[in-house]
């Protein structure tokens, strides 16, 4: 479990034991509920991570777009409430570059999201080998965490961060794959593959 759903359950739990001891027990019911929900949110699942040359989704949610953008293809994963919200590497490699961007807070599930919202970009490369892709913050998911930071090494699957409630994932994928989901597909992150190196 990410150890924010922790303290978010306390901090309800907490309010929601004040309230009831000031007015009723009843009325502190609303505030346990979303301690339970926190903690059911941040949970963090181990996942089954596929061998060989594949690039694994870097976020569990719906493939909402696949598009192609001149040699690139970009894959977006919208996630929403009930999703699990680690993100975790695509490939192994090193981290090298991280780039923050401020932005706006648009529903993650729009195509203006991609350009126009806060995100953080994250590039991984190995042996020539490069995948890009975006936590990308929604209406309500309003906080990016990352683990890592440039220079990094990562296995593929590996834990990198997470986004705080509705957000969004866009993978850009070069030449040298080959995708292998459609729009409309349920993944999982860590252990769906997203795309296949060509031979």
């Amino acid at each position: 479990m990410v150890i924010d759903g922790i303290y978010y359950a306390i901090g309800l739990f907490a309010g929601g034991a004040l309230v009831s001891y000031l007015t009723r027990p009843l009325f502190g019911i609303p505030m346990f509920i979303l301690g339970l929900f926190c903690l059911w949110f941040f949970r963090d699942p181990d996942r089954e991570i596929p061998s060989g040359p594949v690039a694994v989704s870097p976020a569990d949610g719906k493939v909402v777009w696949i598009k192609r953008m001149g040699d690139q293809i970009r894959v977006s994963v919208f996630l929403n409430i009930f999703d699990v919200h680690v993100n975790r590497s695509p490939i192994a490699g090193k981290i090298t570059k991280v780039e923050y961007k401020k932005g706006k807070f648009l529903v993650a599930s729009v195509e203006a999201a991609s350009s126009e919202n806060e995100m953080n970009v994250i590039t991984i490369e190995d042996n020539g080998v490069k995948v890009v892709f975006s936590q990308i913050a929604g209406l309500i998911a309003r906080r990016i965490i990352c683990y890592k930071q440039a220079g990094d090494s990562v296995a593929s699957g590996e834990r990198i961060g997470y986004i705080k409630f509705g957000s969004r994932v866009d993978i850009w994928f070069g030449p040298e794959w080959t995708v292998d989901v459609k729009e409309g597909q349920r993944v999982s992150a860590g252990s769906s593959i997203l795309a296949r190196r060509k031979a």
